[in-house]
């Protein structure tokens, strides 16, 4: 198991023990986990950004720390955080990234994730220049996502 991956998981612990609220010392579990500090604040700005359903706090300083705070909202109001978080342009890898934190978090299903895939992918945009593909890939997923949303309704 990679290092990112274990301080990911020891983080994900923390807040489940802790109801969604986590706060550590860098350092501290830097030296608890055996790895260097700069590999805390790598985890944390790839694994827990408001896109994946978090939020961050730090204070720096001797007695600092970093809190994380795991936002827990309505389905309908976490889609649409998604999508106002998604730019104009939006790569694949990008694109099926969010689909898997979204339905880790099950705020769509295994059904959804793959048909939003199946229409974001590559090979659909086979036609399409290369340039023009982030940003259609953009529109369509948040079509689709808001799709989602009305139809919950």
């Amino acid at each position: 198991m990679k290092m990112s991956d274990i301080v990911a998981r020891y983080i994900m612990d923390m807040l489940d023990e802790k109801d969604g609220n986590a706060e550590i010392q860098r350092n501290e579990l830097a030296g608890l986990l055996g790895c260097v500090p700069s590999q805390i604040n790598y985890v944390i700005s790839s694994r827990f950004t408001p896109e994946q359903g978090y939020i961050v706090e730090s204070r720096r300083g001797g007695g600092g720390y970093i809190r994380i705070t795991r936002i827990t909202t309505d389905r309908r109001i976490a889609i649409m955080h998604v999508v106002n978080s998604i730019g104009d342009r939006i790569s694949e890898g990008m694109a099926g990234t969010i689909l898997e934190n979204m339905a880790g978090r099950q705020l769509i299903d295994t059904y959804e994730k793959m048909l939003i895939m199946s229409a974001l992918s590559d090979k659909a945009y086979k036609n399409v220049p290369q340039e023009s593909r982030d940003l259609l890939r953009a529109s369509i997923m948040k079509n689709m996502l808001v799709t989602i949303v009305v139809l919950q309704t």
